[in-house]
């Protein structure tokens, strides 16, 4: 059973908002959402090492002209002390200014969170693409 408190609970699935927002296009933001050591796996980025190489991807992933809104939903805590398991469904929109999206995608994301001196942040995220429709 786990111990983790509410308010953990609350600040973890609170990451997830915070990760919507860097992937939607605040990415000064990263070290709120990913601690230094962070793991990334995804279908379209392979394995990556560190903040600072998330960083670089995520911005030089931007496609000109192209928006992206994702939503999370679904999310599960469970864990005990410093660290701790979350998964979400992820919804993603792509977008161009004023216009419907063009595509969308369903995520999973499983995560380890870990307790810093900064707060709760993803020590792994390892997303997994559901299905894709193309408008």
């Amino acid at each position: 059973m786990s111990t983790t408190t509410t308010a953990d609970r609350v600040e973890i699935a609170e990451l997830f908002a915070r990760l919507a927002d860097l992937l939607d296009g605040h990415h000064d933001d990263i070290r709120s959402v990913y601690a230094t050591d962070v793991v990334v796996r995804s279908p379209r980025a392979g394995e990556l090492h560190g903040i600072d190489e998330v960083h670089a991807y995520i911005k030089r992933s931007q496609v000109e002209g192209e928006h992206t809104q994702h939503v999370h939903g679904d999310v599960l805590v469970d864990g005990d002390g410093d660290r701790t398991q979350a998964t979400a469904n992820q919804l993603v929109y792509f977008y161009r200014d004023g216009a419907p999206p063009h595509r969308t995608s369903g995520l999973r994301s499983a995560c380890t969170a870990v307790r810093t001196g900064e707060g709760w942040r993803f020590s792994e995220l390892r997303i997994s693409l559901l299905w894709t429709r193309e408008a």
